[in-house]
């Protein structure tokens, strides 16, 4: 089993001379003084919010832990005040839909260099699954310049190999044409519409496919174990999102956690509601600092997923330490008594693991009752369907009692909305209209 590739591009970007935890933490805690005095000098935001804050003084990680937090909302405030650069240095911008009513957004931005920075970790990581003679199916938007799509395919003409930008994926068809007529043999895409590709084109996936790669939201387990024991299909999956430069994390070949781009991002998981430090092994939520951002540095920003570092070395040797599979967003979950709360993540394990299930979708209109909808590939025995998947649902910690003494009530309807495939890289959310937010 060869070493995780991120190792090498750990070597080879920080350019320290030996494997050694201790010289990685150093470099980062220079680039990291590096980052607060630049933002401080460029950004406006930063400039104020850091005003007690003094670069020279950050001695330690420790120290660092004095620096306060960023959250989503001070992007969203103001996105323009943490520009580092001027807006004519701006390559790519990306607008993001925020959660609830009020129609906020979230703009993050990027120069020619943060895109560059992207493309290596992108060509460093797909190593870790590909090889010389692999083509690559990517399902995500490639049009744009500095899009997802455009940068993996830019990724990996450095190293070689064939790729095919489809985009987001309209219909199943379409896709298993391509599949056919490239000789695709791997898939980059986002969990559920791998899901829907796999169920609705089986002897097309099982044939031709042998390894994906999952990313831009929760990665259920029902589906890693379906792709790998029905299709012999090696799923590995990635952690990223738009404020770290899409790229974050990527899984090696044990498959088991995610090595960190730890050259240009500092990672650190806290206590979603004091913000200390977890133990490794404990759950809490993710942070992260860049290192080399030009155009929107970020200093210790809030992502809102839940993940631990693992306690144990993996197993391919590295001597970079490892983040286990995120469990999902803290606020993509609702209350169904005090202090009881069931994620959506919990659901996707449960209702995706049936095969007649192409999506759902759930909506909460009164205190108590719960709707799922479901969007199902086929005509089937619905009452049957319906009792095994609340049959699920009441193996869920917590919910029986609830159920038993009517606080909570699950519905389960067979939705009539058009079974066309829709945009996922919209991340998929509850509808909590208990208080007019969709989490």
């Amino acid at each position: 089993m060869k070493c995780t590739t991120i190792e090498k591009l750990i070597m080879d970007k920080t350019e320290i001379q030996y494997k050694s935890r201790k010289r990685l933490k150093e470099y980062q805690l220079h680039k990291i003084k590096e980052t607060i005095a630049y933002v401080k000098e460029n950004s406006k935001f930063y400039r104020e919010y850091l005003k007690d804050i003094k670069a020279e003084y950050i001695n330690s990680f420790k120290d660092f832990k004095n620096v306060p937090f960023t959250n989503s909302k001070d992007i969203i405030q103001n996105p323009f005040r943490f520009l580092c650069v001027p807006q004519k240095n701006i390559k790519r911008v990306v607008t993001l839909k925020t959660s609830g009513t009020t129609g906020y957004e979230k703009r993050i931005y990027f120069t020619e260099k943060d895109l560059e920075l992207t493309v290596d970790f992108f060509s460093y990581g797909m190593k870790s699954l590909v090889d010389e003679g692999d083509r690559i199916l990517v399902m995500f938007p490639g049009n744009s310049y500095g899009s997802i799509g455009y940068l993996l395919k830019r990724a990996l003409e450095k190293i070689n190999i064939y790729c095919y930008v489809q985009g987001i994926m309209k219909n199943t068809s379409d896709t298993a044409d391509i599949i056919k007529n490239k000789h695709i043999n791997c898939i980059v895409g986002i969990p559920i519409q791998l899901l829907q590709f796999s169920r609705s084109q089986s002897s097309i996936f099982k044939d031709r496919i042998d390894k994906i790669l999952l990313s831009s939201d929760y990665v259920p387990e029902t589906l890693v174990n379906e792709m790998t024991d029905k299709f012999k299909t090696k799923v590995f999956t990635h952690y990223g999102m738009t404020e770290m430069g899409y790229g974050g994390a990527v899984q090696c070949e044990t498959l088991n956690g995610y090595h960190l781009r730890e050259n240009d991002i500092y990672f650190e998981i806290v206590d979603p509601t004091t913000g200390r430090e977890i133990k490794y092994g404990e759950p809490g939520e993710v942070v992260f600092t860049t290192l080399k951002s030009e155009g929107m540095p970020l200093i210790r920003y809030k992502t809102g997923d839940i993940a631990s570092f693992s306690k144990n070395c993996c197993k391919c040797g590295s001597f970079l330490k490892t983040m286990n599979k995120v469990l999902g967003r803290i606020d993509n979950r609702f209350e169904i008594s005090s202090h009881k709360y069931i994620y959506m993540s919990q659901l996707d394990e449960i209702i995706l693991s049936f095969p007649q299930v192409m999506n759902y979708s759930l909506h909460i209109e009164d205190y108590n009752k719960i709707y799922v909808y479901l969007t199902l590939f086929n005509q089937c025995d619905f009452n049957k369907l319906s009792l095994e998947i609340l049959k699920g649902i009441k193996n869920i910690t917590f919910i029986e009692d609830e159920l038993l003494n009517n606080i909570i009530e699950f519905k389960i309807i067979n939705s009539t909305e058009d079974k066309q495939i829709k945009n996922s890289m919209l991340k998929r959310k509850i509808y909590d209209n208990r208080k007019k937010v969709y989490l």
